[in-house]
């Protein structure tokens, strides 16, 4: 009769291990993540980091050359960028999203753009065939792409090395890390354990071999990535796609980088052929109509350390239904709340009894609070039905005592409106230091400095009375 396994409880936002089941995990405090997996062989552990089998030797820091270790550049230019510069020889890049929201087609894109980058590619959900299919589509504006690429349609990680090795490709693409399994795990694919274990034997091919590895990663419905939270600590990178599958821009956000910074992102706007980089996104986002509409105001954004210009679309009119409605598409609406308390406490406007509707042009999501000054802006153009001036946009803070608060980086917001053409920019009047503000007025632009709610009613609707 065989031995019976054995199993052990593991955590599946952490991979820590317990004897028994648990209802939360004593490591990282999470509820119901405890599942039931087979244990590992502390036995051939122990003896193998007693005997030691590693041929790595021991080299002093000021002898490690770095004359080798020249970035690879990837054929794109927002990817090379949120990467520092292209991709580090044998790192690993954890590439997560939603489904549909082009992860895939970003990974294929690599080796079809850029044809003296040898890749191999592992499918695991797609047939060959099927990635065919794909990649035709998204060379119809550039025919002949994908002449270095390799597809290999496989799902067991020792049979993927193997191929790998032999191949010696410049850069390797697994899609997906849930869908590979090792032969020596009893344990399902997808599993804890399965996908622990795999991307530990990927990353030790990539930092044997210097060849980089792009793992694709599924995402739960809570937006974590699916598997052990020891998944993201392993990696090098990890980048994530955000966004809605029903508009067509996409966000790409480095929110791990062991080899460049992680305050840069990358836009893309998906479209028939593939992802198309979005250099100036203050282009797409900015208003793109007359100059005589109400309800709209341009604000300055801050994602990471890239500035640009979105728009906010406001509608204030009478409660048709008796109880006001309070909707804000893209922006959170307990801070719309807010900014309604502040404008009828603090600057006497009645706009209990209005239904209330707030809109981020583009599909985007601000999280920004320079964006304040905007939406009031917006607000209140809507309330009177006078047009905000349409060379104009705002970059400030608003307090809960209707005062004006400064926000960072002040400067490349002030840049970004002048290089866009901008005629005005209302910021707080605490913002600027006397050395700061000569600088800037030499961008071409007007800097209205501002200091309360009041002040900024004034400034924006003088001509109407």
């Amino acid at each position: 009769m065989a031995a019976k396994s054995k199993t052990a409880w593991y955590c599946t936002a952490c991979g820590n291990e317990t004897s028994k089941w648990m209802g939360r995990c004593p490591a990282c405090g999470e509820w119901n993540t405890i599942k039931e997996a087979p244990s590992r062989d502390r036995t051939s552990s122990r003896d193998r980091m007693l005997t030691g089998t590693s041929g790595s030797v021991p080299v002093p820091l000021n002898e490690i050359s770095l004359a080798e270790d020249s970035r690879i550049p990837v054929g794109n230019k927002e990817v090379d960028r949120i990467l520092g510069g292209g991709i580090v020889p044998g790192s690993m890049i954890l590439l997560g999203g939603e489904p549909g929201i082009g992860k895939s087609t970003l990974a294929l894109q690599i080796p079809l753009r850029c044809s003296g980058l040898r890749t191999l590619y592992v499918s695991g959900e797609e047939s060959p065939r099927q990635i065919k299919l794909r990649a035709v589509r998204l060379t119809e504006d550039t025919p002949g792409g994908g002449d270095n690429c390799t597809v290999l349609g496989e799902t067991m990680v020792e049979n993927i090395i193997s191929h790998a090795r032999s191949i010696s490709p410049d850069l390797m693409i697994v899609d997906s890390i849930q869908t590979v399994y090792s032969e020596n795990i009893e344990s399902a694919a997808s599993s804890v354990t399965q996908i622990r274990e795999c991307a530990a034997a990927l990353l030790r091919f990539a930092k044997e071999s210097s060849i980089p590895v792009i793992l694709i990663g599924h995402i739960t419905k809570d937006g974590a990535i699916a598997g052990p939270k020891i998944l993201e600590h392993i990696v090098d990178t990890v980048l994530l796609f955000e966004g809605d599958t029903r508009h067509s821009h996409r966000i790409l956000r480095s929110i791990k980088n062991r080899f460049g910074s992680t305050d840069e992102i990358a836009i893309f706007e998906m479209t028939g052929t593939g992802l198309r980089e979005v250099g100036n996104p203050s282009d797409i986002l900015t208003p793109m109509h007359g100059s005589d509409l109400s309800g709209i105001a341009v604000g300055s954004m801050m994602d990471g350390s890239r500035p640009f210009l979105i728009e906010i679309q406001a509608l204030v009119s009478t409660a048709a239904y008796g109880m006001p409605q309070r909707s804000a598409t893209g922006y959170d609406a307990r801070r719309l709340n807010m900014l309604l308390a502040v404008l009828e406490k603090r600057a006497g406007f009645k706009l209990s009894a209005k239904d209330v509707f707030l809109n981020v042009a583009g599909g985007m999501r601000v999280t920004d609070t320079a964006c304040d000054l905007a939406v009031t802006a917006s607000i209140l153009s809507s309330n009177f039905d006078l047009p905000v001036n349409n060379g104009a946009c705002f970059a400030a803070e608003v307090g809960l005592s209707g005062e004006i608060r400064p926000v960072g980086r002040i400067e490349a917001r002030i840049a970004e409106a002048a290089r866009l053409g901008y005629k005005e920019i209302y910021i707080s009047a605490y913002n600027l230091s006397d050395d700061i503000r000569r600088k800037m007025h030499r961008c071409g632009i007007d800097i209205i400095e501002i200091e309360d709610i009041a002040g900024l009613c004034r400034r924006l609707f003088k001509n109407n009375g």
